[in-house]
């Protein structure tokens, strides 16, 4: 008699797909949180499996800061028409002109942390009682105390000591009015398992990833991409590289590569012998020692 194997991407997909029916099982207003990135596409892919042969039962959220790739904009609504789905999207610059938050300034300045209220405002205007994410405990330390389900408070705070234990799969949604949670599917992932997968199933994904050559400018250890959020300081040249990015998020912050990896089989090489974190490329999360998991408790993603 033959052996019975799984392949380990079975396994993973397998137990986010159990993780997706259970949040729409348990919760009565669930989203998916897309931002155009690897991660949330991939969330998306396995929405998609996990209710096929209907469409994903639930809308997309996206919160746009105004400082976006423009590719990013293009493959999400590109995806939305061919999924057929739903978007919701929250305005960060919708809450500064409300005088919701205040913009930042100077050098580093960023709409990161500003998307935390305009977040938790869309979650609040549309009810939304679980908020699916790509949140992978590999990513960086603060998400590495994430469980599958997680408990936020009606302030939209995220309390790491305060979570529920989930012991043989048994996944407690149970909140009182004003929670929420945030349900993560993938968090046992790698980011090698998510190149992996993406080159399994042949997923698409925006071309930021492959490498091209771009307009960049040397800051925080990191090639930033010229933009016209960006302002160049005195002594900062602007030059022509090959770069490609490993995580997706504000024009300004996030950081690119040297790279020659233009093909799904490439970046899997690639990615195999890095020994950086991707998100050692996002100056957002190098303001501090706990940038990540300050953020979070205020209801970041």
């Amino acid at each position: 008699m033959s052996r019975y194997y799984l392949n380990y991407l079975d396994e993973l997909e397998s137990e986010a797909i159990f993780i997706l029916r259970e949040v729409w099982a348990q919760f009565q207003n669930p989203v998916i949180l897309f931002s155009g990135g690897k991660d949330s596409i991939v969330v998306t892919h396995l929405a998609k499996k996990a209710f096929y042969p209907s469409r994903i039962p639930f809308p997309l959220m996206h919160v746009d800061t105004g400082h976006n790739f423009p590719e990013t904009i293009r493959f999400r609504d590109d995806l939305i028409n061919e999924l057929e789905a739903q978007l919701i999207v929250g305005s960060v610059q919708e809450s500064i002109d409300q005088g919701r938050v205040a913009e930042e300034r100077g050098k580093n300045a960023t709409r990161n942390a500003l998307q935390i209220t305009t977040l938790l405002d869309a979650i609040e205007m549309h009810k939304v009682d679980c908020a699916i994410g790509g949140g992978r405990r590999d990513e960086e330390k603060a998400r590495a105390k994430e469980r599958f389900f997680s408990h936020r408070d009606d302030f939209g705070q995220w309390d790491p000591k305060n979570q529920r234990p989930e012991l043989w799969n048994l996944l407690n949604g149970k909140h009182f009015e004003g929670e929420h949670f945030r349900a993560f599917p993938i968090s046992n992932w790698t980011e090698m398992d998510v190149w992996n997968y993406i080159l399994r199933e042949n997923i698409k994904i925006p071309s930021l990833y492959f490498a091209h050559e771009r307009e960049v400018v040397w800051r925080s250890n990191s090639w930033i991409p010229v933009s016209e959020h960006l302002k160049l300081e005195d002594g900062e040249k602007v030059l022509t590289k090959k770069i490609r990015f490993r995580t997706l998020g504000d024009i300004t912050i996030t950081g690119g590569i040297e790279s020659e990896a233009d093909t799904l089989e490439k970046i899997v090489t690639e990615v195999a012998a890095m020994k950086q974190t991707e998100r050692g490329n996002r100056s957002d999360d190098k303001r501090s020692e706990t940038a990540m998991e300050d953020r979070k408790r205020q209801g970041y993603f």
